[in-house]
């Protein structure tokens, strides 16, 4: 059974894109993989493009959205262990189609009462569709913003992965290359936090 990844959240900036290429990537190394960007930026495209341009081993791809977008997603599921879709930045159409698709809804929130705020539509909207969803703490350093955020979250009941991505430019260096950090730096602090952020969520889908 394919295992369908949605990244979404309503605001935009916080590393959704960002997280769904180096999840593709780290997935990679033992699945088959498919991306499906909907975000109107397209940014997930471009990444993948830049890929396939350096001669990376490319992802089934589409950026097919709309009215198709239903009948696109059964199609990536057929030969592919793994679709991750990058979800639009706001609560419509396409995002809950993506959501109802989900096995599992991952929402990157960075340290900012923003994020956390915007991630309430995209919990209620995963719950609506009865579609398990995690928060994941986005570009967090160490310090008080991150242990406010982290204590608001648990105040609040909000499901989160206790892996955490930190603010690396390792990441944001690999991603303007076509690459994932678990390709370009897999034994920096960045590769080792998203291998563990990939386990935990094998984990949550097996």
């Amino acid at each position: 059974m394919t295992v369908v990844i949605a990244v979404a959240q309503q605001k935009g900036g916080a590393g959704k894109t960002t997280l769904a290429a180096n999840l593709a990537v780290a997935f990679a190394a033992t699945r088959r993989v498919a991306l499906l960007d909907i975000d109107p930026q397209h940014s997930l495209a471009r990444w993948h493009a830049l890929r396939t341009a350096g001669k990376r081993a490319p992802f089934g791809f589409s950026a097919e959205a709309g009215w198709r977008l239903p009948a696109e997603i059964d199609k990536l599921r057929r030969g592919h262990d793994v679709l991750i879709i990058d979800s639009p930045p706001q609560i419509d159409t396409d995002a809950r189609i993506a959501i109802r698709a989900a096995t599992l809804v991952l929402i990157p929130v960075q340290p900012s009462a923003p994020d956390l705020w915007a991630a309430e539509g995209t919990l209620k909207l995963a719950a609506d569709e009865r579609r398990p969803a995690r928060l994941v703490l986005n570009r967090a350093a160490a310090g008080k913003l991150r242990d406010g955020i982290e204590a608001d979250i648990a105040r609040l009941g909000h499901p989160r992965l206790a892996s955490v991505l930190g603010n690396r430019a390792g990441i944001a260096t690999a991603f303007a290359q076509g690459l994932g950090i678990t390709e370009t730096a897999p034994r920096s602090a960045a590769g080792l936090e998203l291998r563990a952020l990939l386990a935990e969520i094998e984990g949550l889908t097996r």
